[in-house]
């Protein structure tokens, strides 16, 4: 009984308040076609992301910590045609009181690396070139991800924009009137022929069927998606075999664009949820599944909430989703089948200009866990800052 009630409670909670999906959007994502305005032109661009994200969680499935820091981007772009952008610069991850940093590929791959650090900050080189056409946009280097691909909450977990590598492959964008896709391979870790460590990397694909116009008063979407990750390499497989997991995920997605005086908005989404090991044996398991619902609103294009529900009926694992949502703990692996979330979380978040945003949000997770229930929560404070320079024209 408690635990129906309790899903009442925020449902009514969503109905009261307002998208944190949408202020992620503002702070962390980037235009990726070329202004035809920036032919010629030679520009010093700055992006930066300052955040204090605090995770309260006293979990049996994850421990909690803090984010305190911000990530700097100084680059040089030049689009020396219409159909092709070149960047170049560094990328810089700085935590508050912190003094070196592991060289490692930051998400997941960090004992691969972990002997080796860097003194100051996290430090990678940056380097993006892009070929535009009509329809396609070839990426190659440092390539639009976190943010930019769009995946469901359950997929991605928004924090991983303050604290993941920048990532680095190529990418294919396909945008039609009535689709949009994003397929990518993000290479996080390579080898030469003596390392010792292994060959990883991340292959995703979304695929967007957009049924009617954005602008109209109703909009009906089918979100199709696709992560997988790969660790191996034929140079060295001996100490932990070739594994390969991936996550997908399909579903039906409505938006209704109220545009009320307050009601700017209001979305909803059902998907079907599937995790499957094809080699390996990371998990204990094969394969997985699971269900996800959620609902945004959205009020004055600043004020938001979002709320969902993950019901876990058998093995399901999120490879960069939040660790909340899935069945094996990370603590200490033990695996808690049959269980599942309910997330709320209600965002506030102002453009002061194009690329200048500040945002904070707070979200809670209750977890119903065989034999027991959780409540954890977290919350932040988040500033981007996105200034560019004219150097010369020609």
């Amino acid at each position: 009984m408690k635990r129906y009630l309790f899903i009442i409670l925020l449902f009514v909670l969503v109905y009261q308040n307002s998208l944190a999906q949408e202020m992620w959007n503002d702070l962390a994502t980037s235009e990726y076609h070329i202004d035809s305005t920036d032919i010629k032109t030679l520009r010093v661009e700055v992006d930066n992301l300052s955040f204090f994200h605090d995770n309260e969680y006293n979990s049996k499935l994850t421990k909690g910590y803090s984010l305190p820091g911000l990530w700097v981007q100084p680059k040089l772009t030049y689009n020396p045609i219409k159909q092709i952008g070149l960047e170049l610069g560094l990328h810089a991850l700085i935590y508050n009181g912190a003094n070196k940093y592991p060289c490692y590929a930051y998400h997941d791959i960090g004992m691969w690396k972990g002997d080796q650090y860097q003194s100051g900050a996290h430090m990678l080189p940056w380097i993006r070139a892009k070929a535009q056409f009509k329809y396609l946009t070839i990426v190659l280097g440092n390539i639009y991800g976190g943010q930019n691909h769009g995946l469901i909450e359950p997929l991605f977990n928004p924090e991983l924009n303050l604290s993941q590598d920048p990532e680095t492959g190529f990418q294919l964008l396909w945008d039609r009137p009535h689709i949009h896709a994003d397929i990518w391979m993000n290479w996080q870790s390579y080898i030469f022929e003596l390392d010792t460590h292994q060959e990883g990397f991340t292959v995703g694909m979304n695929w967007l069927v957009k049924y009617n116009k954005p602008e109209s008063r109703i909009n009906w979407t089918t979100p199709v998606q696709l992560v997988i990750q790969h660790r191996g390499g034929e140079q060295n497989i001996a100490l932990r075999g070739v594994q390969t997991i991936c996550n997908a995920s399909a579903g039906v997605g409505m938006k209704w664009n109220a545009d009320c005086q307050a009601l700017k908005y209001m979305s909803a989404e059902l998907n079907a949820l599937a995790a499957y090991q094809q080699a390996g044996n990371l998990w204990p398991f094969k394969t997985g599944f699971a269900a996800h619902a959620g609902l945004n609103l959205n009020f004055w294009n600043y004020l938001g909430v979002k709320t969902g529900y993950v019901y876990s009926p058998k093995h399901f694992v999120t490879l960069y989703g939040n660790p909340l949502l899935n069945t094996i703990s990370q603590a200490d692996q033990t695996n808690y089948n049959g269980n599942n979330t309910m997330y709320v979380g209600v965002s506030y978040h102002r453009v002061i200009a194009k690329h200048y945003v500040i945002g904070a949000q707070a979200q809670a997770f209750q977890t119903w866990l065989p034999k027991c229930q959780e409540l954890n929560f977290n919350f932040g404070l988040y500033l981007r800052v996105n200034p560019n320079f004219l150097i010369k024209k020609w």
